[in-house]
């Protein structure tokens, strides 16, 4: 890959008081888990980047915490349509970061960029955000946090790619399976070491209860939510209650269902760990076959088949009913001739063909000691923070050496984009699927090229 285009961070003011604890666990994490090297992490320390947050919901808030936690940073803003989850989320933030000021707050995110102050931004927003700020954030000269999937249609993927380049910034996506620890043990200890012989087969699956459902009423927005602003360039529904959490994630308007949420992250494990680029044909059948009672629009059972040059990888998920393997219910299969590989974020097994070679197994790391405030922080991920930590580590090493961070914003477009082109073919009955991503259609089938980019809400505007 060409190397990204050279900016020299804005000058930062000098760190007057340094929280000793901080720096030894962040610096100490550092080392061990391979993150800053012992260079830039002094660099680091000696100038703090400026950080804004757009969107301060749960995984909004748990990026910036898992931010702070490795980098003397100074969050210089954030931004929500929700005043109470704005509040809370200042007023964590003053009680975390080491200058314990309290952010500004923006209510407009693009209000938030024009002070154009921010060295780097957070992006924690619903899906069908992620697309302009990630965009508007670049054009205002931050390097970008942008959670997963990155867009909410092909087309803008391919717009966020192309304003990276463009404008030389560092864009990192929260596809944190590549920095979680077990994981990154899995590759080099059985993957590439050839423990599994020749690959002939992918599975991937979810079978968690995750698909919110039901029939609230049709009822006033609150005083505290600025649901225009929320639904954005979005299709904008009758609000029935708070969408946090789970309740925007149960509607196509805003997302690409549990495809888009939870595939994203195993397909996008499987092509870092086997080396794979965008599928060849994608096929995918399925929809709302079991819970067929409330508002919820998403498919409830998906099969989808990305095809690669030597094997199939193949997703399926149920929001009803038990896992086949009650131990891996959200996880990774890879099948070869001489063993089999499950993978999840809590463990990995390796279960060898010859009965007379040791299975291997890989436990998930917990960072319990070196953060003991992970166990009182609300919602926490205990699972995740590490990989989340390291996954920071590895953007904020990229920002400073101006390269590509492990979750490049070209590969986070693959995965994300394959799991919408999933969904077309859903939609289409089920049809095969070849995109071809230097003309950006898909190859002899206009119907489903039309699919690659959705209506904007006026007067927002598509990204070109």
């Amino acid at each position: 890959m060409p190397d990204i285009t050279s900016k020299q961070p804005s000058s930062e003011k000098q760190i007057t008081r340094v929280n000793r604890r901080h720096f030894l666990q962040a610096g100490g994490a550092a080392l061990a888990l391979g993150g800053l090297s012992a260079n830039l992490y002094a660099a680091a320390k000696e100038q703090r980047k400026r950080v804004g947050l757009i969107g301060a919901g749960w995984y909004g808030k748990s990026d910036l915490w898992r931010l702070i936690q490795v980098a003397p940073v100074d969050v210089v803003s954030i931004c929500d349509p929700d005043q109470h989850m704005l509040a809370e989320a200042v007023e964590i933030a003053s009680q975390r970061q080491l200058s314990h000021k309290e952010p500004h707050r923006y209510n407009d995110y693009r209000q938030m960029l024009a002070e154009k102050d921010l060295d780097i931004v957070l992006i924690g927003s619903p899906d069908h955000w992620h697309a302009l700020q990630a965009i508007a954030a670049v054009e205002a000269g931050a390097d970008v946090y942008v959670q997963k999937p990155i867009s909410v249609d092909v087309l803008e993927g391919e717009a966020m790619l192309a304003a990276a380049r463009q404008h030389g910034r560092v864009v990192q996506v929260g596809t944190q399976r590549k920095s979680t620890p077990h994981l990154i043990d899995v590759k080099q200890r059985v993957v590439e070491a050839g423990l599994l012989g020749t690959i002939g087969h992918v599975e991937m699956c979810c079978y968690f209860h995750m698909r919110a459902n039901g029939n609230p009423p049709v009822q006033p927005a609150p005083d505290f939510l600025d649901y225009e602003m929320w639904t954005g360039p979005a299709p904008l529904r009758p609000y029935d209650g708070l969408p946090h959490k789970r309740w925007w994630r149960t509607f196509m308007e805003y997302g690409n269902g549990i495809m888009g949420d939870m595939c994203v992250h195993m397909l996008d494990t499987a092509r870092w760990m086997l080396g794979l680029g965008w599928p060849k044909r994608i096929t995918s059948t399925g929809g709302i076959y079991v819970q067929k009672d409330g508002k919820s629009n998403i498919a409830d059972t998906q099969t989808a088949t990305f095809e690669f040059d030597h094997f199939n990888a193949v997703w399926q998920h149920r929001s009803w009913g038990d896992p086949p393997d009650p131990e891996y219910p959200w996880a990774l299969f890879i099948y070869g001739d001489k063993g089999t590989l499950k993978a999840s974020t809590m463990r990995a097994d390796f279960i060898p063909h010859d009965k007379n070679a040791k299975p291997l197994r890989f436990e998930c790391v917990y960072e319990r000691e070196q953060y003991p405030e992970d166990l009182t922080e609300k919602d926490i991920e205990l699972n995740a923070a590490p990989a989340t930590r390291r996954h920071m580590r590895d953007f904020l090493e990229a920002v400073e050496k101006r390269s590509r961070p492990v979750a490049d914003i070209e590969e986070g477009h693959i995965s994300t984009a394959s799991c919408i082109l999933a969904n077309c073919s859903m939609g289409l009955g089920g049809r095969p699927l070849r995109y071809d991503a230097q003309e950006r259609v898909v190859v002899d089938d206009d119907e489903a090229t039309a699919l690659l980019s959705r209506a904007y809400r006026e007067p927002w505007k598509r990204p070109s």
